[in-house]
């Protein structure tokens, strides 16, 4: 059991509040109540028409699930990168889409939706359960967010930054009441069962509009989330995936800035371990619950493992959480923190995640991965729907399998949180028609600028706020497509995933007829927006690196494989000792090939990132810290800072691809700064899948003399001595470099 006393004591649980038995309205308890699981899980199924959620490896490939996938076993269009030749050193760069758009069937389907000519609706094939199992993520009567948080947490003010001071924040104890404040009736309605009412907090501190301080709310919130393997079919192909209690996308944690919240994670794998991570929150005073295994923790066993995670909700925002192993077949979901409104809006909309997807299965993608067969998507999907233009295929598919929809309510103002969970594509994100107002990303609050499209690389998050200028009756495609001119591996036949945005009075089985006004240009751009754009409304001033460090990213041989180094050591985990518990005990006695960087008790520092790959764009994620980040660009820097007075802060920025000139590869560059405020072993690495998986990732160990003061939780220990005792008779596959395949 996890030591909640250290950290949260005097913390009241919100459980009860979710459990199955509360009276809220049907569609919400769908949506909302049954995939967020903080009751018991079995419950959870019950409510649920009947689905196999864990199964044994039986299948003819020997692992991921029952079903023997075909798809596992055809040839990809391409050999890429392939394996070195005799004295070839450097990898060939990334190849162009093999096919063209919709593939040779493209004549019998209507795009962008590919619905077979003749049909005229969006009418979905495939019966609830079997396109995304329990997962009600892009259902057209999937409720909104709560705009003013969950009950629990204090009252914020709705316009940001603004002259008017925030109320005060509570100051909450013992078993506290809990109020809901909405101008919205219905959420009203919805969050009130089971809360007493109160509007009695005792002030604390009263915040700067634009930076303030976290709230101490005295909540902690209980999810149960299991991780188990099961045959979905997003597109109409189905495949071995892996869920998250059951439902890809896995269901909503959500929290209010400031609550604690528990993962309790148990894996209903047969034959791998596992681990979640919390995408972009701090960890602070809590990073062995970072959940990424050999750095923070061993793997969580197979065949019902279990591990309590505790850390505080310390940013506010959008964000995800995945498995840094198996997020690419499906586990993951997504992570709403409620705080500040810093923009004004009407609607939460609610999570939007974008994906690009394969009809193979994850260990197949990575085992080919690692023998210089890099796979290209065969899919994009938008909330973990799309469809296939399935004439392209012999193997089984079944068309109109189903897309995503929306409502929007005529002259609202819609929050969109978008997501990037895919494991390889770069997302172009746009609504045709309509103006998108960029005001956070990642977990940062942004001056608000409009655009057309929203670059996202993989795990970042963008939330924008899109005015309904439509009428009623309207409908229009939303579009998420990937960057093209070897911006993402694809195999060209259905890059752009759509779904449908209906206004009120609308037919949502109709087809809209809009379209895109996203140039070629703006789709071939491999890189986020300018550094000029998406300054942070709380300015945290940039000091003087106290110490700098040059790291170079090379794509090239090994003598058997192309993987990639860090300067000249590629990474390899080892499961079976995680770094910082070797660094809580004082071992600082690291094997080369896990990458560690120490910086002492630096107070600042500079990293210049230098990247000779020509194999695609990093988006580079840094655990534990939000980064400045100073200057991007090509060949050298010159040392000068974009905007020094206030430089854009982000936990994942895209790291450009080199360019390949007639004079040679000319590197990209990348220059990030952190303040070592946050004792821990941080991973900085390449969050694209197949990059990590060849090695494309470091360890950033930060003040270690404190963590040997850290007082680790004997969970983790115990939960490497269990792990242990497995691998003594079950030798793991490590087929990579340890962050996808356990």
């Amino acid at each position: 059991m996890v030591a909640y006393a250290p950290y949260v004591a005097g913390t009241a649980s919100l459980s009860s509040l979710y459990h199955a038995s509360s009276p809220l309205p049907t569609a919400y308890n769908a949506c909302q109540v049954a995939t967020v699981t903080v009751y018991q899980y079995a419950e959870a199924v019950a409510t649920i028409e009947a689905l196999p959620t864990t199964y044994p490896t039986v299948n003819a490939h020997g692992h991921g699930g029952p079903y023997y996938n075909p798809y596992n076993d055809l040839p990809l269009p391409y050999n890429f990168p392939g394996q070195p030749t005799d004295g070839e050193v450097y990898a060939p760069e990334k190849p162009s889409p093999p096919f063209v758009y919709g593939g040779p069937a493209k004549e019998y389907y209507d795009a962008p939706a590919w619905i077979p000519n003749g049909y005229n609706k969006l009418v979905p094939s495939l019966p609830k359960g079997k396109q995304n199992g329990k997962s009600y993520w892009g259902d057209i009567d999937c409720p909104h967010l709560p705009v003013t948080g969950l009950p629990g947490g204090p009252s914020h003010s709705s316009a940001y930054p603004s002259s008017v001071a925030y109320p005060p924040y509570p100051s909450v104890s013992g078993s506290p009441s809990y109020s809901m404040i909405s101008t919205n009736s219905s959420e009203s309605t919805i969050y009130s069962t089971g809360v007493t009412a109160s509007t009695s907090y005792s002030s604390t501190s009263t915040p700067t509009p634009a930076c303030p301080t976290m709230p101490d709310t005295g909540v902690t919130r209980t999810y149960d989330l299991h991780v188990s393997y099961q045959t979905i079919a997003p597109d109409g192909v189905t495949r071995n995936g892996l869920t998250i209690n059951g439902q890809f996308p896995g269901p909503l944690v959500e929290a209010n800035w400031g609550d604690w919240i528990v993962f309790k994670v148990t894996n209903d794998l047969t034959d791998e371990g596992t681990a979640l991570h919390a995408h972009g929150l701090l960890q602070t005073n809590t990073s062995w619950y970072d959940g990424v295994p050999a750095v923070a923790q061993c793997p969580i066993t197979p065949n019902g493992g279990t591990l309590e995670m505790l850390f505080r909700a310390d940013r506010y925002g959008t964000s995800w959480y995945h498995s840094n192993a198996q997020y690419s077949g499906g586990a993951h979901g997504p992570l709403v923190i409620y705080g500040p409104q810093h923009a004004k809006y009407d609607i939460d909309l609610g999570p939007i995640l974008l994906e690009d997807w394969f009809h193979a299965d994850y260990y197949t993608l990575v085992n080919n991965t690692m023998n210089g067969r890099f796979p290209p998507s065969n899919n994009n999907l938008i909330n973990g729907k799309m469809q296939y233009p399935c004439a392209n295929t012999t193997l089984p598919c079944e068309s109109n399998a189903g897309i995503s929809k929306f409502k929007f309510q005529s002259g609202k103002k819609h929050l969109l949180r978008l997501i990037n969970a895919g494991a390889e594509g770069v997302e172009k994100f746009s609504i045709d028609g309509h103006t998108l107002t960029v005001v956070a990303q990642d977990f940062v609050p942004v001056e608000p600028y409009t655009t057309n499209v929203v670059t996202l690389g993989i795990a970042q998050r963008t939330d924008v706020i899109v005015e309904a200028i439509g009428a009623p009756g309207d409908a229009y495609w939303m579009r998420s497509q990937l960057g093209t001119q070897r911006c993402t591996l694809n195999d060209g036949i259905s890059p752009n995933a759509v779904a449908a945005v209906y206004y009120e009075n609308a037919d949502t089985d109709s087809v809209p007829a809009t379209t895109s006004d996203v140039t070629a240009d703006q789709l071939a751009s491999c890189k986020n927006d300018d550094l000029t754009l998406g300054i942070p409304l709380c300015k945290i001033p940039l000091e003087e690196p106290t110490t700098t460090q040059d790291i170079t990213f090379d794509f090239r041989s090994n003598g058997t494989n192309f993987i990639w180094f860090v300067d000249n050591q590629t990474y390899r985990g080892d499961y079976n000792q995680p770094i910082l518990l070797q660094a809580n005990k004082g071992d600082l006695d690291y094997k080369p090939e896990w990458n560690v960087f120490n910086f002492g008790t630096n107070k600042t520092v500079r990293i210049h990132l230098i990247n000779n790959g020509l194999v695609g764009g990093h988006p580079m994620h840094l655990h534990g810290h939000d980064f400045h980040v100073l200057a991007e660009g090509f060949g050298e820097w010159d040392g000068t800072v974009t905007n020094p007075d206030n430089t854009v802060r982000r936990d994942v920025h895209m790291l450009q691809n080199a360019q390949n000139t007639t004079s040679g590869v000319v590197p990209s560059f990348m220059v990030l700064q952190f303040n070592q405020d946050n004792p821990g072993v941080w991973p900085l690495h390449c969050h694209l899948a197949w990059h990590v998986s060849g090695g494309l990732f470091l360890n950033v160990l930060e003040r270690p003399g404190d963590i040997q003061d850290q007082i680790i939780d004997d969970d983790v220990f115990d939960g490497c001595k269990t792990w242990n005792t497995y691998t003594d008779t079950n030798i793991p596959n490590q087929i990579d470099s340890g962050l996808r395949r356990f």
